[in-house]
């Protein structure tokens, strides 16, 4: 599981793979496994006839970087993906919450002293103290994730507002969003390194017959927080937002966050899809139903050390 293939510039979540070290994981992967695409690994799963070390490589979301960076680099291996597009997202104007939240509060500039959040019935309250001025040798830009932040540091705000976040159904996140970034006095821009791709990219993408284009939801929600009335909405919606853009059926689909409940499975195989990928990070066995498919998340390892976990996977 990828999500970016992109300079990693400032990664709090870890989701971005630089383009020499992808190129080195694709070279591993001619050498050392069986590359399959999605739809191919889940034919010979269902045969019982899944070779040893067999691979099918996806990504999540749908960022530009996935077009402009992994593509060609796909390309030049001959080596099949799936992209996992949040619908609702492709041509946005606005880049995905987590990386606007990020823009607002983990770049170099100074907030106020206490945050005021009113989410619903709740209203939530945090002092930043120091945490309000930002301190160019705090060191945090670069290299902690997200959730490593110690208390009293933007990191830990920052995980502690995406936590109070990431339940919200989108119309309940965006007025909250916006609260934000009028508090923070902020003006968060669309960057070409973290935007969705656009409708015309997406068309583009689609015509390479190494990608097969997937679902991911309409707006990325956290499925269970939500009721089941929501999920029937945004699991058939982004498939026939999908198709309606492709002209084409979508037949592969991943799980926001990774999380699904008894329910969520029903509602994916009532919608048409063939499988399912969750973010539970172990190999796929006999046992495993094609609507519970595990990943491993990609990390920006260079091509020795994929090697090395690439070994330890097979094992599992």
């Amino acid at each position: 599981m990828y999500h970016r293939v992109n300079e990693a510039d400032f990664d709090p979540w870890g989701l971005c793979v630089q383009s020499n070290y992808f190129t080195e994981h694709l070279e591993v992967l001619r050498k050392e496994a069986v590359p399959l695409s999605l739809q191919a690994f889940v034919r010979a799963h269902q045969e019982r006839r899944l070779p040893y070390k067999a691979v099918a490589i996806t990504f999540d979301d749908g960022y530009a970087d996935n077009l402009l960076n992994a593509k060609p680099i796909l390309e030049h291996f001959e080596m099949p993906a799936t992209i996992f597009f949040t619908s609702g997202y492709i041509g946005s104007k606005r880049e995905f919450w987590w990386d606007e939240l990020e823009q607002v509060l983990l770049r170099p500039k100074d907030l106020p002293e206490t945050l005021q959040l009113t989410l619903g019935p709740k209203i939530l309250h945090w002092k930043l103290r120091n945490a309000s001025r930002f301190r160019k040798d705090d060191g945090f830009e670069f290299k902690q994730k997200a959730w490593e932040g110690k208390p009293g540091s933007r990191h830990h705000l920052y995980y502690a507002v995406w936590q109070a976040l990431k339940p919200l159904n989108d119309c309940q996140r965006r007025p909250a969003m916006d609260a934000l970034t009028a508090w923070a006095g902020a003006v968060p821009e669309l960057r070409d390194s973290r935007r969705a791709l656009r409708v015309d990219e997406l068309h583009t993408l689609a015509q390479c017959d190494l990608i097969e284009i997937g679902a991911h939801s309409v707006s990325h929600p956290f499925f269970p927080a939500h009721p089941v009335s929501v999920q029937t909405e945004e699991i058939p919606e982004s498939k026939a937002q999908l198709e309606k853009l492709l002209d084409s059926s979508v037949t592969s689909f991943a799980y926001p966050h990774g999380e699904y409940s008894r329910e969520t499975l029903s509602i994916v195989k009532e919608a048409g899809f063939a499988c399912a990928c969750t973010t539970n990070g172990r190999a796929v066995r006999s046992d495993v139903n094609c609507l519970e498919l595990p990943r491993f998340q990609m990390e920006n390892w260079d091509g020795d050390e994929f090697s090395k976990r690439l070994q330890a996977w097979f094992r599992v």
